[in-house]
């Protein structure tokens, strides 16, 4: 396996960085960037982009695409209780308090998310 992908970013190539020059003297290119696989992005999208702005733009033009290959046709729920109101109260002010509603989640396994 290649320590290197090739950046999937559709217009990775057009964006005028100095790391993007490739060439000769007189046949200068902007070349797509290559993307090192580390240990730190084996497991995200970062494998394939060399940057969010990359991502982006290949998510916009694909995305119906990508959504075509697995459509949500019902959505998905999660199992919660019945949410409370809980008051917190500050630990650096004791005169501030505030409310949250509390949400939890009923562990199922039938449940993603």
């Amino acid at each position: 396996m290649s320590e290197y992908k090739w950046c999937h970013g559709p217009s990775c190539h057009i964006y005028s960085t100095q790391d993007r020059v490739r060439g000769t003297k007189g046949s200068k290119v902007l070349r797509t960037r290559k993307v090192k696989q580390t240990k730190w992005n084996q497991n995200s999208f970062f494998k394939y982009f060399c940057s969010n702005g990359c991502y982006n733009d290949f998510a916009r033009e694909h995305a119906q695409q990508i959504i075509r290959i697995a459509p949500r046709l019902e959505p998905l729920e999660t199992r919660i209780e019945d949410p409370k109101k809980v008051t917190r109260h500050s630990t650096y002010n004791p005169d501030y308090s505030w409310t949250e509603t509390e949400i939890k989640k009923i562990d199922n396994n039938n449940n993603v998310g």
